[in-house]
């Protein structure tokens, strides 16, 4: 009940933001309205009938009608804001998933729906400058025929022209994550924020109208005669032969064709990138939960409940968000986490927190090793036998040490042991010490040493192996082993007996042999990818991009940001603030699960990347914040393993 209840007040802040987004956006239609009309009119030798002509036109029943218009565009594209919007960016790792996202029937709705409403924006400009732009069809006369409608191409061309900045607004939406919302580091008021971002609002919209512009340009001297024709047979008009067509070089470079049509572009997308920014801004706004609620009815919007809830995902973000500002800047609020309640005396609020934020942590642990374990092996799938699911099964108990009331162990998570810890361990002891189940290293992959098999399995016999195979460091050479003799090496690793040289397999292994059928399929499926691998095309399309795989690996790591802040300031408070000490009783868990991240991040970051910065994006409205949130991590999560260390100092001990 509580989750329903969290759902529905949380959708209903969210639209309320965007309620109140999408108003301002209508307001502030108007001033950039009468901009426009200014520009579009603009007469630099005779000034005072320029201002008298855009003061009649701006009070005219005419343009009442097309700001109508207007605003409901305006409030079409803040609803399609609010449904498409996202705060984990949706990251192509192949040039072919980006093609899927393109062609996808959710994202031919969005383009078809722009481009109707770049039609209808463009027909508002067309009527604002007047003159040949006014109407579709003008009458004329041919020759030796009486007079007729025929076709007015310069209103055709602004009308098309707006179809086709509508389109490529949505396409570009789609490659440069436009509905990603991005949350700052600097919290500003609202109206400074949008007073920052306004100057580089106007300047996207101008650069992107040309580069539409020119695109556009290219496309109707190469197909114009197809819309023209297609108009004319359909709204029954002529084709004035005394004039010229537009889809000619003269034609087109007319200096106030291009004016005119660049000024409507720019106003297009000015309207479009002042909502989408003012989007931004009203649902990103800090959101000040309460920590504990007096009244049941109400326990559904305290911090507690809304972190460990999932649904809106936006709501959990700003709940951790709130979640560090409060553990840096409020003492007050930080006593409420650390209070006990009442009656009973058990410290609820804190252990839902640091729950809620060790389980995050952990599952981008989980993350990290199985992409780390998926780049050394080359993404081969690793060999499932007996003695390796028996290590799987057991390796997960490793982030379940000293969190039994903290967090239930998920069966499917495989975090295992780095070879570090077990080699530390084994030291300190000796090597006297039988090996522990949840310090079981993990032995298939690549990068366990000779040394660690030697330990946890039987000795080889001599000549079993090649007698180069122990000293084999190299993790590239160690991947082309088990082709060579994985049967043999695989059954002692396990700690299973090798196979028996009998002449008859036991039924057992009889019945793990494949079928005729599935041997022929999988012989079909490894041709039909040989085949594919040999076409460049098809490579270019299904080849992984390795920065992309990075990127998306870290999409959401905004929230493991917060949650480490928040962790390391509370934690660092509680040695003055805590009066029960119930920071100090899971101190020891955080501390690994930080330590276990801080390996597998340094881990992720000695692999091969294509780049260490974010790559140029030729649209400035875009947000590339997402491609720079490892490296925030990075220097968080070290920051936070600082701030525990340096308050405690030798208490760790």
């Amino acid at each position: 009940m509580f989750s329903l209840k969290n759902t529905q007040w949380g959708s209903l802040v969210i639209c309320w933001r965007a309620v109140a987004s999408m108003a301002w956006s209508v307001l502030l239609l108007l001033p950039t309205t009468a901009l426009f009309v200014l520009l579009s009119r603009f007469s630099l030798f005779h000034p005072i009938l320029w201002m008298s002509e855009c003061l009649s036109l701006l009070t005219s029943a005419s343009a009442i009608f097309s700001f109508i218009l207007l605003c409901g565009v305006v409030l079409m594209v803040g609803f399609f804001n609010l449904e498409y919007y996202t705060v984990v960016p949706s990251i192509a790792c192949s040039k072919i998933a980006l093609l899927g996202q393109v062609l996808h029937p959710r994202q031919f709705v969005h383009s078809l729906v722009h481009c109707i409403m770049g039609v209808v924006v463009a027909w508002c400009c067309a009527f604002t400058i007047g003159g040949r732009y006014r109407s579709l069809g003008h009458p004329c006369t041919q020759d030796e025929s009486g007079p007729e409608m025929c076709l007015n191409e310069y209103h055709l061309v602004l009308l098309l022209a707006g179809a086709f900045i509508g389109y490529s607004h949505s396409l570009v939406g789609v490659v440069y994550n436009m509905n990603y919302v991005s949350f700052h580091t600097m919290q500003q008021y609202k109206y400074l924020r949008f007073k920052g971002a306004l100057p580089l609002v106007v300047k996207a919209s101008a650069v992107q109208a040309l580069y539409c512009l020119r695109s556009f340009l290219l496309l109707y001297f190469f197909m114009g005669y197809a819309p023209r024709a297609w108009i004319c047979k359909t709204l029954d008009l002529s084709i004035n032969s005394s004039i010229h067509s537009l889809d000619s070089v003269s034609s087109l470079l007319d200096l106030s064709l291009l004016y005119h049509l660049w000024i409507s572009g720019t106003f297009l997308l000015l309207t479009w990138y002042i909502t989408v920014l003012l989007f931004r801004i009203f649902v990103t706004e800090v959101y000040s939960f309460p920590v504990q609620s007096t009244f049941t009815e109400d326990a559904h919007q305290c911090l507690p409940k809304v972190i460990t809830g999932t649904q809106p995902m936006i709501l959990k973000f700003l709940a951790l968000q709130d979640l560090a500002l409060l553990s840096q800047h409020s003492p007050s609020r930080r006593l409420e986490v650390f209070s006990l309640s009442q009656p009973g005396g058990h410290p609820h609020i804190w252990t839902a927190l640091s729950k809620e934020c060790l389980s995050l942590l952990s599952d981008l642990t989980e993350r990290l090793v199985a992409h780390h374990d998926t780049v050394a092996t080359n993404g081969r799938a690793k060999s499932q036998s007996t003695g390796s699911n028996k290590r799987s099964t057991t390796s997960s108990e490793v982030t379940s040490v000293g969190m039994e009331d903290m967090k239930t162990p998920r069966p499917s998570a495989l975090i295992r042991t780095p070879g570090s810890v077990f080699l530390r361990s084994s030291v300190g002891a000796g090597l006297r010490t039988p090996l522990t189940t949840p310090f079981t290293p993990d032995l298939d992959s690549p990068f366990s040493s000779p040394a660690l098999r030697r330990l946890t399995g039987p000795l080889e016999p001599q000549g079993a192996l090649s007698p180069g195979f122990s000293s084999i460091q190299s993790p590239h050479v160690m991947r082309r082993g088990p082709k060579l003799w994985s049967a043999s090496t695989d059954s002692q690793l396990n700690g299973s007996p090798p196979p028996s040289p009998g002449p008859a397999p036991s039924p057992s292994q009889a019945q793990l042999k494949p079928s005729f059928l599935v041997t022929f399929l999988q012989n079909r499926k490894d041709q039909v990818k040989n085949f594919l691998a040999k076409r460049m095309l098809i490579m270019y399309l299904f080849n992984k991009l390795p920065e992309a795989s990075s990127q998306a690996l870290f999409a959401d790591s905004q929230v493991h940001i917060w949650a480490l802040q928040g962790l390391s300031h509370l934690v660092a408070a509680s040695f003055s603030e805590d009066q029960y000490g119930i920071v100090q009783t899971t101190l020891p868990t955080i501390l690994s699960t930080l330590l276990l991240l801080q390996e597998a991040v340094d881990r992720h970051f000695k692999l091969p990347h294509t780049s260490s910065k974010p790559g140029h994006c030729s649209c400035s409205m875009g947000d590339d914040s997402y491609k720079t949130l490892r490296f925030a991590l990075r220097s968080t999560l070290k920051t936070a393993v600082y701030r525990i260390t340096a308050t405690f100092g030798g208490h760790l001990q």
